[in-house]
């Protein structure tokens, strides 16, 4: 019996001398519509992968919103009540701020007065800077407006210091919450500590004599005191920020002052608008303006010396500049404003 195990060939030896196949023919993709057999179900499951998911109902998106606030609220006074919450030597309160005061503010800057900002790349992502701004309204609401804006349309969301009189902090009530939103007083020690820290700070220059200026002299600006927010800035070497802001001055147009009231009430002016105090509460809405807030390009102090800020001709100078660039930004924003209200 012969043991050698026969040998089949699966294919020919000589391979090159068979004929090649002929190339299969290529049919085109089904497309929708088509009812290729053994592919309708899958084009139906690939169209259906893609269709997105049905809208929520009305109900659904009810509560969804309300439980979500239900644990923002829960979480807010837990931390409240366990005292989870840091606050700094000048009693700034972030958590405070981000969770109840500024979205107090939203909608009146939103909605009512429909604020909207430019040039906010020119205040930087870290380090100190000192922001200075035009001042007007009669009600000193621009200062909120202008903290809002920048917490809310910055990349890194920073928080503005503003620097207040004297007067805001003398108020009961105002007063504890000026300084948990991170305000402090007006004067060059805070200015230069909350600089030299690394702070966003604001500064309004004209004081009361532009947020209680008469309505026939709007978006004129007033003097800028001593220019002892740019001795602040020079001895901290931080950069100056020109801010206008147009829309503040029509709120609450102040035509007339009662200053035996004022006097009364220990208030540098009681003013008088067209509604208040004619229309009682009703006279307190501000009106609903169009405002503008735009940031110039900064204004470097790195080039003088610390001594300078003791030179009162350079003060004097710096300050001027940075009116000028304010007011003519003013005029600018201004001619392009069409209606105080509709913008």
């Amino acid at each position: 019996m012969n043991d050698v195990a026969k040998v089949i060939q699966l294919h020919d030896v000589n391979i090159e001398a068979r004929p090649p196949r002929p190339t299969p023919r290529r049919w085109p993709e089904p497309t929708i519509g088509e009812s290729t057999p053994g592919q309708v179900t899958s084009l139906t499951e690939r169209l259906a992968a893609t269709e997105p998911p049905p809208p929520q109902s009305l109900s659904d998106m009810l509560r969804g919103a309300v439980g979500k606030q239900i644990g923002k609220t829960a979480d807010f006074a837990r931390r409240r009540l366990t005292g989870d919450y840091p606050v700094d030597e000048f009693g700034f309160d972030e958590h405070l701020l981000e969770s109840l005061i500024l979205p107090m503010l939203r909608p009146m800057s939103d909605l009512w007065f429909r604020v909207q900002v430019s040039g906010m790349e020119n205040i930087p992502e870290v380090g100190g800077a000192l922001i200075v701004a035009n001042h007007a309204g009669t009600v000193p609401l621009d200062g909120l407006m202008l903290q809002l804006a920048i917490h809310d349309k910055h990349p890194k969301q920073r928080a503005l210091r503003l620097l207040a009189a004297d007067l805001i902090f003398e108020m009961p009530v105002l007063g504890s919450l000026a300084r948990k939103a991170g305000h402090t007083l007006a004067c060059r020690p805070d200015a230069e500590r909350l600089l030299r820290s690394g702070e966003l700070t604001g500064v309004f220059p004209e004081g009361f004599k532009g947020v209680g200026k008469q309505y026939a002299d709007r978006y004129k600006l007033q003097r800028f005191g001593r220019g002892g927010f740019v001795a602040a800035a020079v001895r901290t070497g931080t950069p100056i920020i020109p801010c206008s802001i147009v829309g503040s001055e029509e709120i609450y147009p102040k035509l007339a002052d009662i200053k035996p009231l004022a006097r009364l009430l220990n208030l540098p002016y009681f003013p008088v608008t067209p509604l208040f105090p004619h229309f009682g509460l009703l006279g307190a809405v501000p009106l609903p303006s169009k405002w503008y807030i735009e940031f110039g390009t900064p204004i470097s102090t790195t080039g003088y010396e610390a001594e300078a800020a003791d030179d009162p001709m350079t003060m004097f100078e710096v300050t001027d500049q940075v009116r000028e660039t304010i007011q003519q930004t003013l005029y600018t924003l201004l001619t392009k404003r069409r209606n105080p209200f509709t913008g």
